[in-house]
């Protein structure tokens, strides 16, 4: 059995309740999509869990922004959020992040973070006309992505599946629990949630970081919703 974690951003206690869930369903192996520890209060330790695991890891916008937040959009959240991960990591863990693959290719599935074609461009629950040219190119039957935090599975009109997981750490569809994916023998695939203390994390995130983007995280968490 293999899980499929997505989008955790620094949440270990949404990490600890999913890993829990995932081996109690009998999960061996794990695939790891991406944003580990932006945004989060417990950046490294998401990080030195994530690296306990039988996994494979491809990189996501949010290490690519620790690691150069000159590339990330230039707003104190934003870039309040890059520096403290950065800090808190450190510079060496920070740069072997940003240094992992854009995608894995295995089995017939394809897993990016956010699109074939980007680490920030991504797919919605409904078909739009712009999903054709991210999906140029692409064989595989499956294509597995986050970033938008939406849990969702659709057919493409290309033939191509597309499994969004949702995310661990920070989920965006008025749903506080933890969410990921488990894939089966056989490709059969079962999206699941997981209840966790998110208000735990809330506090934690106005705890350490006394700041617009400690502030701005906590909302998006506490309404598991994203605010501008």
């Amino acid at each position: 059995m293999l899980a499929i974690l997505y989008d955790i951003h620094g949440n270990l206690p949404a990490l600890e309740a999913v890993l829990e869930d995932a081996r109690a369903a009998g999960a061996e192996r794990y695939v790891l999509g991406g944003d580990y520890a932006l945004f989060g209060p417990w950046p490294r330790e998401t990080v030195e869990l994530l690296r306990e695991l039988d996994a494979d890891w491809i990189r996501g916008n949010g290490e690519r922004w620790t690691a150069r937040p000159g590339d990330a959009p230039q707003d104190a959240v934003v870039q309040d959020a890059a520096a403290k991960c950065a800090e808190m990591l450190g510079h060496e863990l920070v740069a072997e992040l940003a240094a992992l693959p854009f995608e894995l290719r295995r089995d017939g599935v394809r897993y990016v973070h956010a699109s074939p074609v980007s680490d920030v461009r991504s797919f919605g629950p409904l078909h739009d006309d712009s999903e054709e040219e991210m999906l140029e190119g692409v064989l595989e039957t499956r294509l597995v992505f986050g970033h938008t935090h939406l849990q969702f599975k659709r057919q493409a009109e290309a033939g191509i599946e597309l499994l969004n997981p949702g995310s661990v750490g920070m989920p965006f569809d008025d749903d506080h629990r933890a969410a990921y994916a488990l894939a089966g023998p056989g490709g059969e695939v079962e999206q699941r949630r997981v209840e966790y203390d998110h208000e735990r994390t809330v506090a934690e995130l106005r705890r350490r970081f006394d700041s617009p983007f400690g502030a701005k995280v906590a909302e998006r968490i506490e309404g598991a919703r994203f605010v501008p």
